[in-house]
């Protein structure tokens, strides 16, 4: 074992025991909870020291991070917006620790920047963002994030004077925003770091060049449940969209003419379904729904002259949920992931089916955010082995430019994919993406990384990584299982997986590693698996409930505990889709898997690399430190339990360049330690 440190930290044992339901269950490491206590922080610098020690002696570490760094310091492009003939973006540089936000003038144009986060405070760690622009292209609002918190700061730009207004919105998160049509005044829902996260529920106007005390409230939701209130911008209107939390949701949608003395009209009143509405400059809506449509479906909303609202469908809903859609100029274009392929369709308002958008089956696509009136609708698409392109279409030329580039040195022609399919535990026939060099498709065992995600209704497409990208070159092969819990056909498979049925996503990725075992593709001494966030979870689950089937478990920023993970940081949030120790039958199914509390003494444990940092508050980082401490004193194996630790990593992936070439360097160093990877 490269130069590690004889045996890991010693972690105190503390027993806590709680009761839940008549059941005792008794937590060891309750004390690494307190993030800032002075033995907490000792134990997490021990850590570090432990990790290090075997990370920084790993043979061929410098070469791996020289490839890192070439794969990863490229220029890159995206948030692009449209206003007249003037593209906004964001663009990093080659060399540049962060992005900066950019203003060209015409599609080929000179890239003049606007905003450089290294003018702020805190730089390299401060990170900008592109939100929105003005109607007339002269002002823009940004975000303004230090290290990979979950809030931010927001600020004005003035295009023409070059130069940031006075006025900024503290630290916290910006529930809605627009630009008044004049550019003079803002609108927005704001809620400060340190308020109740269940509560947002004003709406107020900001005179530009005033000071926010004297702010005008123009909206108020009813707040007697936890409830958060968005709003849309649409020309002279704007629509307020009020979400209400309880035991379910239920949306209430009011639109008002900015200035109008009139109360917002309510088009929508204690709807019990999704309501994603935009609205047009007639005052017409434009919105997606699951009313009556599980998978969704597209529907217009128009005031008839008795000023009753009716809703008239444009796109009905098919087999597979809507992954993308977006209204341009009279036109609704709508992209699906059906029967694993990349599907765009485009309609009239009036329903009518009227093309295509022409791309490869193999692509991921996402739209980028359109103004109303806007011809050409911008778009990123990706593969496996193609980079991120952001491209332009013109619906009426039924054209596709490419308008940037991510220019990786990455040599997409030896690689190619394929699909299988093999059954899960249940006998339901799962399918899993395969990727690898032309050659090596099939014949002897190769070494193996597996990644899935198997919730929230999130399907896995081809998409271009540099972690796989990077294990590809060295010989391995990527398996991607469709696993349920996503949506890859319609919203059955998320529902087979979610709640108390969590076990079923845990089934299918297990089942995807047996297959690749059985059917020669790989053995357990050459097998690696990774994920992070909810992915996390999924291969901590898979690890504790079959250590025999990996050799490696990279685990990042993940939920572990999951009798406690809903108290901490608005977590609550993923009841629905977990449920809470706090019900009874739920309890019993989160015991169940709950990797923190699966840990058995004396097991031989594959190595495992769990990843977190202090500044992430989706998935709080005591999941992280428990665990490490959990498997430390379990683990009967020689493989290491490596905590990678970093006081800025939070969720959000807005780290200078040098730390996220560190950090992917030991990722790629302990896997192809692990996976006796030629460096």
């Amino acid at each position: 074992m490269p130069g590690l440190i004889d045996a890991p930290p010693h972690s105190n044992i503390e027993n806590v025991t709680e009761v839940f339901h008549g059941m005792p269950v008794t937590d060891p490491y309750r004390w690494l909870e307190t993030k800032d206590s002075p033995s907490t922080r000792e134990w997490i610098a021990a850590q570090t020291r432990y990790t290090r020690s075997y990370l920084d002696s790993i043979p061929g570490r410098e070469q791996i991070r020289r490839r890192i760094r070439a794969l990863v310091d490229v220029e890159t492009y995206d948030s692009v917006q449209k206003v007249g003939n003037h593209y906004f973006f964001r663009k990093r540089l080659t060399g540049r620790e962060q992005a900066s936000i950019c203003i060209r003038n015409g599609w080929d144009g000179q890239d003049d920047v606007l905003v450089d986060p290294a003018a702020h405070s805190g730089a390299p760690y401060t990170a900008v963002k592109l939100l929105q622009v003005s109607p007339d292209g002269c002002l823009l609002l940004y975000e303004i994030k230090d290290g990979g918190e979950r809030s931010g700061r927001f600020a004005i730009f003035d295009v023409q004077s070059r130069k940031t207004l006075p006025e900024t919105l503290p630290r916290g998160y910006l529930r809605g925003f627009a630009f008044s049509p004049d550019s003079k005044a803002i609108y927005y829902v704001h809620e400060p770091v340190d308020s109740n996260p269940s509560f947002s529920c004003a709406a107020y106007k900001h005179v530009l060049g005033t000071d926010f005390s004297s702010d005008v409230q123009v909206f108020c939701a009813d707040a007697e449940k936890p409830t958060r209130l968005h709003i849309v911008a649409g020309g002279p209107h704007l629509g307020f969209l009020v979400i209400r939390f309880s035991a379910g949701t239920s949306i209430d949608f009011h639109l008002w003419k900015i200035g109008s003395a009139d109360s917002p009209q309510c088009v929508v009143r204690n709807a019990e379904c999704t309501f994603g509405p935009v609205v047009l400059n007639n005052g017409s809506i434009v919105a997606i729904t699951n009313d009556r449509a599980p998978n969704f479906r597209i529907v217009m909303v128009r005031q008839n002259t008795r000023s009753e609202w009716a809703f008239e469908e444009i796109v009905p809903e098919v087999d597979v949920p809507i992954q993308n859609w977006a209204v341009l100029s009279n036109r609704v274009l709508v992209s699906y992931f059906r029967r694993l392929k990349t599907e765009t369709r485009i309609f009239s308002l009036s329903g009518k089916r009227i093309g295509i958008l022409p791309v490869e089956s193999t692509d991921t696509i996402r739209f980028l955010p359109s103004s109303e009136g806007q011809d050409n609708l911008f778009f990123e698409r990706e593969s496996f082995v193609r980079p991120i392109e952001i491209c332009s279409f013109s619906p009426s030329k039924q054209e596709i430019a490419v308008w940037a580039r991510r220019k990786v040195p990455f040599d997409s022609s030896q690689f190619e994919h394929e699909q299988v399919w093999f059954r899960s535990k249940d006998g339901t026939c799962i399918p899993m993406f395969l990727v690898a060099r032309c050659d090596r498709h099939h014949g002897a065992p190769m070494p193996t990384i597996m990644t899935s995600y198997g919730g929230y209704g999130v399907p896995m497409t081809p998409q271009f990584s540099v972690f796989v990208a990077f294990l590809l070159e060295k010989g391995c092969l990527f398996a991607l299982p469709n696993i349920r819990g996503g949506a890859e056909f319609g919203t059955e498979w998320h529902d087979a997986a979610k709640g108390r049925r969590r076990q079923v996503a845990f089934d299918d990725f297990i089942s995807a590693a047996e297959w690749l075992i059985a059917n020669g593709r790989t053995d357990p001494g050459r097998f690696a698996i990774f994920g992070g966030s909810n992915s996390g979870l999924l291969v901590a689950a898979a690890m504790t409930q079959r250590p025999d089937l990996f050799k490696a478990v990279l685990c990042m920023v993940p939920l572990l505990d999951m009798l406690r993970y809903h108290l901490f940081d608005g977590a609550q949030i993923s009841q629905d889709e977990f449920g809470t120790a706090d019900d009874p039958d739920d309890f019993a199914t989160l015991l169940g898997y709950s990797p923190y509390h699966n840990v058995r003494d004396g097991e031989k444990y594959p190595a495992t690399m769990i990843v977190s940092g202090d500044a992430d508050q989706n998935c709080n980082p005591l999941h992280a430190r428990k665990m490490t401490a959990r498997l430390q004193a379990a683990n009967q194996s020689e493989t290491p339990i490596l905590l990678d630790y970093s006081p800025h990593r939070g969720h959000s992936p807005v780290l200078p360049l040098g730390e996220r070439v560190e950090a992917l360097s030991d990722r790629m160093a302990f896997l192809c330690d692990q996976l006796k990877l030629s460096v």
